[in-house]
């Protein structure tokens, strides 16, 4: 069919179609092929067009069937309904005239002063953090106009930037002298406030175990040295090497605690907790290289150049203090295991297993290992000493370094486990989505992700999604519906209508997150395991 374009307004139609009567705005007109429009009910309804005088002058059959299909169309004309829509704004790709930014970035990044500030816009936002339910931002474009009037060009506040950033880079390449000037500051004029001691966090707790079985093991290393060397047996050569990798690797679980207590920073947010797994995973490793390694050496050369045993009444003697000394250090271990298993709801064995605290599982399994390797190269010596085969000996110190190295695998499996970033328990997941799906805001819960992050510290990560007739409703129960009534009743325009929905529609969104803001709060309070919540609008 023929096409011909009817225009209203802004807006533009194509009609396919020879002839079409077209009813707009009460006024019913026909669109011929060549633009022509005639008005039904007018005088000229009658009178020929050049398309009319082309077609009546082919067959009377053919003008008759126009004819019809005219009076047809006359008949029922198509009703139009014209659809107003917004003009679509283009914000190009990149567009930060409506972002909001901080007074310290504000000053950091276009090298103002705070007094610069105090003659911008101030805008009151909604907080990120939990201490603050509010605080001030700045639009960027006034910031950046700022800046322009304060350095005079572009040009100026680059090369602004570029002198700060060089006195940066040099600080911190001189930070080390100045943290000894601020050391030398603080001892001259005295601390501002209390600071805990470093040391108290080896006084109870994980701290308390290790430094105890330091200590223990220390003095047992000397005297079973002592031990070796008077009688030359390949046992307490075994046993005095696993006293030595023992308080080694007991002092590494220590600089690792105290490490792990250090505040987090800018590199890492999440802090250093992880830094006591790392101990407990060098340390499983040097009991195989140093521990097993050395006890299964020392065991094969026995084994193929034996030689026999004296004065093994001190040995003996040796033995029995170290079985005391390490089964003390074991019960303090395993009474700091249960009383950490009672608080968390696990039984003694899920606590070791799931390596809750790595420092302690450490002391356990080692002191563990040390009273069954004393039981072990007891054994074996008095067999050598009632037969005089030193071969007894040489296997005691295999079945020693098979022990530890039992050990070893066992630590470094764990804690590569929970370095690794291992799922929270089903159970309590469970609860934490419950928690969140019977809130009435939240339709459902996808991708739902909780880490544990060691030390009893979980992430919670989710894709919800939310309700927004509840969300609205929970602004609209806060605003004044009689004045909110006055506000529609006085859109009369398209732009007024815009600036309303805009107005509206920016706090609801401010009311979205606040709700985001009391699950995420809601979920740490309820489960104090959770520190980091990650709730991801879908």
């Amino acid at each position: 069919g023929w096409q011909a374009s009817m225009k209203s307004g802004s807006l533009s139609y194509i009609l396919p179609c020879n002839r079409l009567p077209v009813q707009l705005m009460s006024q019913v007109r026909v669109y011929t092929s060549n633009g022509q429009k005639k008005d039904l009910g007018s005088e000229d309804t009658n009178r020929s067009t050049p398309e009319e005088t082309l077609h009546k002058g082919g067959t009377g059959r053919q003008d008759t069937t126009n004819a019809g299909q005219k009076q047809s169309f006359l008949k029922e004309p198509i009703q139009v309904k014209v659809k107003a829509v917004l003009k679509k704004r283009e914000y190009g790709p990149k567009y930060t005239q409506n972002n909001f930014i901080t007074g310290v970035r504000a000053i950091n990044e276009f090298c103002l002063k705070s007094s610069d500030l105090d003659q911008l816009r101030k805008i009151k936002r909604r907080s990120p953090h939990d201490d603050t339910e509010t605080f001030t931002v700045y639009l960027r474009s006034d910031v950046e106009a700022k800046s322009l009037e304060v350095w005079g060009s572009p040009e100026a506040l680059a090369r602004e930037r570029k002198r700060r950033k060089e006195a940066e880079i040099k600080y911190r390449e001189n930070l080390f002298r100045n943290q000894r000037l601020l050391r030398e500051y603080r001892e001259f004029f005295g601390n501002t406030k209390p600071r805990s001691s470093p040391a108290a966090m080896f006084f109870k707790g994980p701290g308390k175990v290790v430094m105890v079985a330091i200590c223990i093991n220390g003095l047992n290393f000397f005297f079973k040295l002592l031990a070796w060397v008077y009688t030359g047996s390949a046992s307490m050569f075994s046993e005095a090497i696993h006293s030595l990798a023992d308080t080694c690797n007991q002092a590494l679980l220590a600089l690792g605690i105290s490490q792990s207590a250090r505040t987090p920073d800018p590199s890492h947010p999440y802090g250093f907790t992880n830094m006591r797994y790392i101990a407990s995973l060098i340390s499983g490793v040097g009991i195989f290289m140093m521990g097993a390694g050395l006890s299964w050496y020392h065991g094969i050369i026995g084994l193929l150049h034996p030689h026999p045993i004296e004065s093994l009444l001190w040995a003996y003697c040796i033995l029995a203090g170290s079985l005391v000394s390490e089964g003390a250090t074991l019960l303090v271990a395993i009474n700091e295991i249960r009383r950490s298993a009672r608080a968390k709801g696990l039984s003694f064995y899920q606590y070791v297993v799931q390596s809750r605290d790595p420092s302690t599982n450490v002391v356990l399994l080692e002191d563990a290992a040390a009273v069954l390797s004393v039981a072990v190269a007891a054994t074996c010596m008095g067999l050598t000493s009632l037969t005089g085969n030193p071969y007894y000996d040489s296997v005691g110190s295999l079945g020693v370094g098979t022990l530890l190295g039992t050990v070893s695998a066992f630590l470094i499996y764990t804690n590569t486990e929970a370095l690794l970033g291992r799922s929270i328990q089903p159970e309590q997941l469970q609860r934490l989505t419950e928690l969140l799906e019977s809130d009435p805001v939240v339709r459902a819960i996808h991708d739902v992700k909780a880490t544990d992050m060691g030390m009893s510290k979980v992430r919670f990560k989710a894709e919800v999604d939310f309700d927004g007739r509840v969300v609205t409703r929970s602004y609209l129960e806060k605003q004044d519906i009689e004045q909110l009534l006055q506000e529609i009743q006085q859109v009369k325009t398209l732009e007024e209508l815009e600036a309303f929905m805009l107005k509206h529609g920016e706090n609801i969104i401010d009311t979205l997150g606040a709700e985001v803001d009391r699950l995420e709060k809601d979920l740490k309070q309820r489960n104090p395991d959770v520190r980091h919540v990650d709730l991801e609008i879908l």
